[in-house]
C-alpha cells in the first residue's frame, strides 16, 4: 500500500523547515561559515523564474563587509536621499492593514514598547538598517526591463534562500526596508542603473535569548486564503 503524499520524507522534511522558518530580529556575532552560505546559493538557485530568465543578482557580504555597510547606512545622509527603486505599496487597508498591524503589535509587545510611543517604535524601526546586529547581508536586486515578473522571481528566490538557510540552522529575515537606501546601495555595491534592488536578507545564527525573537506571526486559513473550483 503506497503511504499517503502528505506522509512522504520529502513532504514531513519540507513541513518542519517551512514551519521552523521565521523573521528573525536578534543575532549572534558569530559569522557563518563560507560552505554553509555557498550552500545556501547552490540550493536557492534551483529556484523556478519565467523562461527560465533567472532575474535574481545576490551580492552577499561577508561579516567585515557587513559592519562597514552598517557603518554607511548609519550616516545621516543615508536616510536624506532615501528612495526605493521599486515602489512600494500604495496602502495597506483592509485585511492587510490589520495583519501588519498584529504583527507591529507582538514585535512591540515582545521588545517592550507601549502602544503610541513613537519614539520607540521609531528606534525599533531604525534597527531595520543595522540588519538586526546580523553578520551577513545578501542584497537581491533584477533586471529593470523584466517589470513585474522579474520582481516575482526574486520573490521566489528570497523565499527559497531562508527556507535554505533555515534547513541549514541558519536565521533570516527579508527586509524591504533596506530597499529604501536604493541610491547608497547602487553605489556601495557598483550596481549599475539597469538594475533594481529589490531587498535585503539578513541572516545569521539567532539569538534565542533576543525578546524580538519570542515571537511568531499568525496566518490566515486556507480557507480564508484559498477556493475550490470544481
Amino acid at each position: 500500500m503506497n503511504p499517503s503524499i502528505s506522509d512522504t520524507p520529502q513532504a514531513t522534511a519540507f513541513d518542519a523547515v517551512l514551519g521552523a522558518r521565521y523573521s528573525c530580529r536578534g543575532y549572534l556575532p558569530q559569522a557563518v561559515p563560507r560552505e554553509v552560505i555557498d550552500a545556501i546559493l547552490q540550493a536557492a538557485q534551483r529556484t523556478a523564474s519565467w523562461c527560465n530568465s533567472q532575474p535574481w543578482q545576490v551580492a552577499v557580504t561577508s561579516a567585515e563587509a557587513t559592519e562597514r555597510l552598517r557603518q554607511a547606512m548609519a550616516a545621516p545622509e543615508a536616510s536624506a536621499e532615501q528612495a526605493f527603486d521599486i515602489a512600494p505599496p500604495a496602502e495597506y487597508r483592509g485585511v492587510y492593514r490589520e495583519r501588519r498591524r498584529e504583527c507591529g503589535f507582538q514585535l512591540y509587545d515582545s521588545v517592550g514598547i507601549a502602544h503610541g510611543d513613537r519614539e520607540a517604535s521609531a528606534r525599533q524601526a531604525q534597527l531595520n538598517f543595522s540588519f538586526f546586529g546580523a553578520p551577513h547581508m545578501a542584497l537581491v536586486t533584477t533586471e529593470a526591463v523584466l517589470g513585474t515578473y522579474g520582481v516575482l522571481d526574486c520573490g521566489a528566490y528570497v523565499s527559497n534562500f531562508m527556507l535554505a538557510a533555515r534547513a541549514r540552522g541558519v536565521a533570516s529575515i527579508a527586509q524591504a526596508a533596506i530597499a529604501s537606501r536604493a541610491k547608497l546601495l547602487h553605489r556601495w555595491f557598483d550596481i549599475p542603473d539597469d538594475r533594481q534592488v529589490v531587498c535585503g536578507i539578513s541572516f545569521g545564527y539567532e539569538d534565542p535569548a533576543h525578546p524580538a525573537n519570542r515571537f511568531r506571526t499568525t496566518r490566515a486559513t486556507v480557507a480564508e486564503a484559498s477556493r475550490w473550483v470544481d
